[in-house]
């Protein structure tokens, strides 16, 4: 059984994608432990209570500085000893000590086929509005393990979306989730568990 917390700051769609993935059965042998949210206003956390899982709120505006806070999220995190880290909308950077701890054992969904429309500043809408400012006829999203950059850890899986001439950055932004994020990261989640997934030479490989 793969034990996941799940870190989100917003609506948490993905986090719906995931709980409804386990409740189906299309991602076995997976146990979402809790659900961490650095917005006490985030629907993630009332999602996570429809499905009974604990949600909890570490936010940044609750500690002085940002060492505290790191240390808050990493006993949040230590805890329940989770075997995976789920970023679904996490706009939080993560302490080093974090990632290190967790080391390849962090992923994040991104709203782009990365190395397209990634890094610092690239997030939410603002991934959409790039997109379509740039003129890409394809997009779609990213599932990736997480290192010390931003958006740079290795590859697990991706999916392309079409561009549309009629879209907006929210019309684009819903199709990429609907087609693009929420297939590949229950799709990502369900490979772990089933131990397909490693990482050699800072690139995955997937048991076929």
């Amino acid at each position: 059984m793969l034990k996941i917390v799940v870190c989100v700051s917003g609506g948490g769609t993905n986090l719906q994608a995931i709980i409804d993935g386990v409740h189906a059965g299309s991602i076995p042998n997976v146990e979402i432990l809790r659900v961490i949210s650095n917005n006490r206003n985030a629907y993630a956390l009332e999602r996570a209570k429809q499905a009974g899982i604990e949600g909890i709120c570490v936010s940044p505006r609750d500690y002085p500085d940002r060492e505290q806070f790191n240390e808050a999220l990493l006993k949040a995190v230590d805890e329940v000893s989770p075997d995976l880290i789920v970023l679904a909308g996490f706009l939080v950077v993560l302490p080093p000590q974090l990632i290190k701890e967790y080391e390849n054992k962090i992923i994040n969904i991104h709203p782009s086929l990365i190395p397209s429309f990634c890094g610092k500043g690239y997030y939410g809408l603002k991934v959409h509005e790039a997109v379509l400012e740039r003129g890409v006829k394809v997009t779609g999203a990213t599932v990736h393990f997480v290192d010390e950059g931003t958006d740079t850890g290795p590859i697990i899986m991706q999916k392309a979306v079409q561009v549309l001439q009629r879209d907006t950055p929210e019309t684009l932004q819903q199709r990429v989730m609907e087609e693009a994020e929420w297939v590949i990261l229950p799709w990502s989640l369900a490979l772990i568990a089933a131990g397909a997934v490693t990482v050699v030479d800072g690139r995955v490989q997937i048991a076929e």
